[in-house]
């Protein structure tokens, strides 16, 4: 019994010393010879992959889609297939403020939404590029944006539980309709017209005379047709890509606001990245941004062709008739409760200064 229990006993010793090299042979190879400490730490997790869900709420044509398809393809080629990104678009994850709901909650990682449209619920200073007739042309927008509001905006977002990636273009805003060619800002009264969430938009339509009716972005082509409003106003591209001309027979070429989108990633995922995927995100955003505006822009001329061809009105309007309509609106009592004056006038001066 003696023998065969210390037979039992090596044969036991013998297994746990196989199980031993067996464990070792599975986990990370130790370093090469002469290798710092730091490489092979941080070879640890190279193999984690994380996954980047990113709501949009326009079709795959759309200015949002673009911008994120840019991101998707430039952040999985610098993390080197950590990041895996996929793309719901269609509203497929709710409209701009579900959205943007999720990516706070962090059930969604991220999305591309209209700057000034849900988000002034969370950083109400955004309104600002609501304000109408701010920028000249897009050079100005992307000037203001980049190199002024980007910075200035973050720290908000960030006290929200949002991470600011950038500014994506939708473009200049125009108003449409199917009542009447409008020609001049008198041509815009009683009209009902769709905006976006956001109060700053009803003092908007209100100088115009118009009415302002909210309505959800996936819901907005159903509603002109079904004449719930009679209008709308977005970008050229939007208008093309959402095919509101197949619903809409007049545009007006105001271009009363500069659209700008802005990526929104939730903070608590962003934080939790290592530096080295921190950074392919910010640069492959940086990118996203510059290539989404080249191809936005690049598109708007095509596509405003197409509609004209396909039997839209389009007018060029007196243009200071619109102005002179909404001047001084950022000075209304109820724009200042939601825009300080203070932060347009800055607008204001830093475009002077150029």
């Amino acid at each position: 019994m003696k023998k065969f229990a210390s037979f039992a006993l090596a044969l036991s010793l013998f297994a746990m010393t196989l199980a031993g090299c067996g464990g070792a042979s599975s986990s990370a190879a130790p370093a090469a010879s002469g290798a710092a400490p730091e490489a092979a730490s941080s070879a640890a997790p190279a193999g984690k992959t994380y996954e980047i869900k990113i709501a949009t709420v326009g079709n795959e044509d759309h200015q949002s889609t673009v911008g994120a398809t840019f991101f998707k393809e430039k952040v999985e080629e610098l993390s080197n297939g950590q990041f895996k990104v996929n793309i719901f678009p269609n509203g497929a994850l709710g409209g701009e403020r579900e959205a943007a709901e999720g990516v706070k909650l962090g059930t969604i990682q991220m999305t591309i939404v209209t700057t000034d449209g849900t988000l002034p619920a969370w950083v109400p200073e955004v309104q600002v590029l609501s304000i109408p007739y701010l920028f000249a042309n897009k050079e100005e927008a992307y000037d203001v944006l980049d190199n002024m509001l980007q910075d200035k905006f973050a720290p908000l977002f960030e006290a929200q539980g949002f991470k600011h990636l950038g500014f994506t273009e939708l473009g200049f805003r125009h108003f449409t309709n199917n009542v009447r060619e409008v020609k001049s800002a008198e041509d815009m009264k009683g009209l009902s017209i769709r905006v976006q969430e956001a109060p700053i938009w009803f003092a908007l339509t209100d100088a115009l005379g118009a009415t302002a009716t909210p309505v959800p972005f996936n819901e907005l082509y159903t509603a002109l047709q079904q004449g719930m409003v009679d209008g709308q106003e977005n970008p050229v591209t939007s208008i093309a890509t959402s095919r509101f001309n197949e619903v809409q027979k007049y545009m007006t070429l105001d271009g009363h606001t500069y659209a700008a989108q802005s990526m929104i990633m939730n903070k608590d995922f962003y934080d939790s990245l290592s530096a080295e995927l921190q950074k392919a995100v910010d640069d492959a955003a940086a990118y996203a941004v510059v290539e989404q505006r080249k191809a936005i822009s690049a598109q708007e001329d095509k596509y405003l062709e197409e509609i004209k061809a396909a039997g839209m009105i389009v007018t060029e309007p007196d243009l200071d008739s619109f102005v002179k309509a909404t001047e001084g609106l950022y000075q209304r009592e109820e724009v200042k409760k939601l825009v300080d004056p203070a932060l347009v006038e800055e607008v204001m001066n830093y475009l002077a200064s150029k």
